[in-house]
């Protein structure tokens, strides 16, 4: 029998109320233990899908397995890795600088796939009659971000590359990508960045122009994480996840009009906008692998360059290379 839970409402936080929105320690490690996977997805990335899907459940139920999967949303990656760190849920996705963030605050965490690269998911946008027509006229100007998100990491990249001192350009941080394009829309800033599908939102209700940013080296990636527990005591639950994800990514780029459908209904936001995320985009699952691990290091290097981070840290040592949960069943 599919036995599956949505927890939604309450968890839809940033990281400072993740403690008290998934309840005492004592609630969690009742809930830890495989007969239950506890699942951290963020409201429309890839994991929405798979939900949805319900292959997850088909293969449990195929394999005779008594395990339950409970689905808990969040609204950020921070909070998704707060919540694996506090032993809240076993398994989650969030973007690389979350990963970052979590092993530089020293959370335990462990990589256990990536998505592939999604260049095009992230962006720098201005009014289009602001007169700004290339990054490197941003020097003097506001940009609007969320600190350490992979949109700000690709205004920073963009700014080097176009020769723009980082210390000639005035970083406001959102609390959120509403708070961003309200900033941008009044004029609070002179530029916006962000992701998908907030990045496409913009483009598609406000007048604005999509800066070149000249960056070719960023592939943005998500990840998907777990708790070194739980990918240590149950490596054949997290193939399972991953190689289900991996279905239900390849059903996406087949059928990115029922994607852009789906998600639609359940961030409420027009499928229109859906369709340019979903048509700029391509699903999948990989194993980490050596030049994933490289990507991250450099962007954690950067990081610690940029002092978003405190201290250099090493990714490798929590993105294991062939681990007992790697599978031939995905890229």
């Amino acid at each position: 029998m599919r036995k599956s839970t949505l927890i939604v409402g309450s968890f839809l936080l940033a990281s400072g109320g993740v403690l008290a929105a998934c309840g005492s320690d004592t609630d969690s490690s009742e809930a830890s233990g495989n007969d239950t996977i506890r699942i951290g997805f963020q409201t429309g990335n890839t994991l929405n899908v798979l939900r949805d899907s319900g292959y997850l459940e088909d293969r449990i139920e195929e394999e005779e397995l008594d395990v339950s999967v409970e689905w808990i949303e969040f609204d950020q990656g921070n909070a998704v890795m707060e919540a694996l760190s506090t032993n809240n849920i076993d398994y989650g996705n969030a973007a690389d600088g979350p990963g970052i963030f979590a092993q530089a605050q020293g959370r335990e965490i462990v990589y256990v796939g990536a998505s592939l690269p999604h260049e095009e998911g992230v962006g720098i946008m201005v009014q289009a009659d602001s007169g700004i027509e290339s990054i490197s006229d941003l020097e003097g100007k506001s940009i609007a971000a969320l600190e350490g998100g992979n949109h700000h990491y690709l205004a920073l990249l963009a700014l080097e590359n176009a020769g723009v001192a980082i210390d000639d350009v005035e970083f406001r941080y959102m609390g959120d990508a509403s708070q961003g394009r309200a900033a941008l829309e009044t004029g609070e800033v002179d530029a916006l960045a962000s992701w998908d599908p907030f990045f496409a939102g913009v483009e598609h209700t406000l007048d604005v122009t999509t800066l070149d940013d000249g960056v070719t080296d960023y592939p943005n990636r998500t990840f998907y994480y777990a708790t070194p527990e739980f990918a240590e005591q149950s490596p054949e639950l997290v193939q399972l996840v991953l190689e289900e994800t991996n279905r239900s990514d390849q059903w996406a780029n087949n059928n990115p009009d029922d994607v852009a459908e789906l998600l639609s209904g359940l961030i409420g936001i027009d499928k229109e906008i859906l369709d340019t995320v979903v048509n700029r985009r391509d699903y999948g699952v990989e194993n980490i692998n050596e030049e994933i691990i490289a990507a991250q290091q450099a962007q954690a290097d950067d990081y610690y360059r940029y002092e978003l981070i405190p201290e250099e840290i090493d990714v490798s040592s929590i993105m294991p290379l062939e681990p007992a949960w790697a599978s031939d069943n995905i890229e």
